[in-house]
């Protein structure tokens, strides 16, 4: 087993910024939206997101079988996946449009609301990182 105290200073440093980083800008967020609480409630929703809007800002197009491969199997059934993305849909953060080449082709990218919310958190997280460099370098 590992012990911590073994574990050199800056390890423990940055282990902290991290951890601190994710829950300050999830779970430990007061002013976290309804889009990003919906798909913070779990892992694959949380491991969706990401990959979702990493997609959207690459600029990909995301399909029904696209957007429900996004993340690894061992994280939800594949009915587990289709309902995240039609309860995303029917709660406003996921738009879906017929596809213009398919009309039974379904394509899906992030609302209005989820890109603002998304955009914010990003924002957020990043003032964070900043404020952690700078107490840094004033040790």
């Amino acid at each position: 087993t590992m012990n911590i105290a073994k574990l050199d200073e800056s390890s423990i440093k940055n282990s902290k910024k991290l951890i601190r980083r994710v829950l300050s800008a999830t779970i430990d967020n007061p002013n976290n939206p309804d889009s990003l609480n919906f798909f913070q409630a779990d892992t694959y929703r949380f491991y969706f997101l990401m990959s979702f809007m990493w997609e959207s800002f690459e600029g990909n197009e995301i399909s029904q079988e696209y957007a429900i491969s996004l993340v690894p199997k061992k994280f939800a059934s594949r009915i587990k996946r289709l309902q995240v993305l039609k309860q995303a849909v029917q709660l406003g953060y996921i738009i879906e449009k017929s596809s213009e080449v398919d009309k039974r082709r379904r394509i899906y990218f992030p609302s209005e609301l989820l890109l603002n919310d998304f955009i914010k958190y990003a924002n957020d997280s990043d003032r964070a990182d900043k404020l952690d460099k700078s107490a840094e370098n004033s040790f």
